[in-house]
């Protein structure tokens, strides 16, 4: 197992031979030893370690590493914007929501993305997301980084922020405080890292409204100013796409009219705070899915009826107004016959959550007293969040994300993690494929170059040179 350094000084040590710091830099001298033993050791302590300095270290340390090695995190825009210009087509992004194992899924993402040559795939955490499996930003974007160079990874590393969500009794209630946490959000993640982003004000629509523009106002307004925002702290020579959403999913699908109102408005407020701004690269549409799907009484999804021509229409709209399209929530827990359909009505980019964390939990390799001991936490700290309907096989269904951060630990050490780890390269190289990205990395090269960006040793690592 790696080891979780309980100090700098220790964390140095394990680098010892395949990699030094100097003058502010670092310098792999060992490439094979480092992406096999050093990054682990690199990743879990960054994960694990109780000392804030060992975890501040070997941040910085894979961070650095991913800008020697050539997996640097990067915006998607550009290869977007040539969407948007009919230059490319035929294809949907996958964007994973990693909630578990995050080093080991990313690894495992990359691993197969380079054995069928795919480079457009997104990796991305909900806000949400974030709470209930103990992982903020920071903690994010390393474990992204590190997975990508464990597996040899050299190129795009596309890291988003899902669901940079409003919660709407808070606007109603305060909504300068609201508005100011969701800043606050979009700081954090660039800083981290992050280069895609994704506003959700859709929860602020208000179909009350006695017009589509007057319904989607307070949606679109808000997302202009947020992106505002992004275009203000994203780093030099950058633009990190951010993305859009009109109808909140799980709700009526989505209508050409809101879209265009969304757009329409969009624009105003974007240029009357100052023209020229880049704007929204996607928007997210409601099509008849559901966050997680619908678990039935005695286990299992519900079918959804999927309006794959509203997919289509929308994605038409946005792209007449340069947008790479719409894009597709909730789609994870769908049968594996309906994937092929998303790239054949342009869909731009589909997110992908649950249906991996289903694999993990009912995979036959998951412990089966691990699975006992996290049905017994969901009972004990969850109950309150029950339906009065549910059955204990879907509240379990329901509940169960929250144990993920109470026992992340637990499942990135997982005795059986290789065999439940082949089979989730297994899906998502039939996803790769359904969803027309395998044999597209020559694509996403010639739109997407990203560009060195070092950064400031922290002060923990003083003048400390390794090996």
């Amino acid at each position: 197992m790696p080891t979780v350094a309980a100090s700098v000084p220790e964390l140095l040590g394990l680098l010892e031979g395949i990699a030094r710091v100097e003058r502010g830099r670092l310098t792999v001298l060992d490439e094979a030893a480092f992406r096999d033993r050093g990054i682990r050791d690199l990743a879990w302590s960054a994960t694990f370690s109780a000392d804030a300095g060992v975890v501040e270290a070997a941040r910085w340390l894979v961070w650095e590493a991913s800008q020697e090695l050539g997996a640097r995190s990067a915006s998607i825009q550009a290869l977007y914007d040539g969407r948007g210009r009919g230059e490319v087509s035929g294809f949907t992004v996958p964007a994973i929501n990693l909630r578990a194992q995050t080093f080991d899924m990313a690894r495992t993402v990359f691993e197969t993305a380079r054995g069928r040559d795919v480079g457009a795939v997104i990796l991305e955490l909900a806000r949400s997301e974030q709470t209930y499996t103990y992982q903020r930003v920071t903690e994010f974007a390393t474990s992204v980084l590190a997975g990508a160079i464990a597996a040899g990874w050299r190129g795009p590393v596309f890291i988003q922020g899902d669901h940079y969500q409003f919660n709407a009794k808070k606007h109603a209630a305060d909504p300068d405080a609201m508005t100011e946490e969701i800043r606050k959000a979009c700081r954090d993640a660039v800083a981290a890292g992050y280069r895609n982003i994704d506003i959700d004000s859709s929860t602020l629509v208000d179909l009350t409204q006695p017009t589509v523009d007057d319904e989607q106002r307070v949606n679109y307004t808000r997302a202009a100013q947020l992106t505002a925002l992004i275009r203000e702290i994203e780093p030099a020579g950058l633009t990190i796409s951010v993305g859009g959403e009109i109808g909140e999913v799980g709700k009526a699908n989505s209508t050409p009219e809101e879209l265009r109102a969304y757009l329409d408005g969009y624009r105003r407020v974007l240029d009357g705070i100052r023209a020229g701004l880049v704007g929204v690269s996607k928007v997210s549409v409601a099509t008849g899915t559901t966050h997680g799907g619908v678990p039935l009484p005695g286990g299992g999804v519900a079918e959804v009826k999927l309006d794959f021509e509203t997919i289509r229409v929308l994605g038409e709209v946005a792209r007449s107004y340069g947008l790479a399209g719409a894009v597709q929530h909730g789609a994870s827990t769908l049968p594996d016959t309906l994937f092929h359909r998303f790239p054949e009505v342009e869909t731009a980019e589909i997110h992908l959550a649950t249906g991996f964390q289903n694999a993990l939990y009912e995979h036959p390799a998951f412990p089966a007293d691990l699975h006992r001991e996290i049905e017994a936490w969901c009972f004990a700290n969850a109950a309150d969040e029950r339906k009065p309907d549910q059955t204990d096989a879907q509240f379990i269904y329901s509940a169960r994300k929250k144990a993920i951060g109470p026992f992340k630990r637990q499942l990135w050490d997982l005795p059986t993690k290789d065999a439940i780890l082949a089979s989730q390269g297994e899906k998502i190289g039939y996803l790769f494929d359904q969803l027309a990205v395998t044999g597209g990395r020559s694509t996403v090269d010639r739109y997407v170059t990203p560009a060195e960006d070092h950064r400031t040793p922290p002060e923990v690592l003083g003048s400390a040179a390794i090996g």
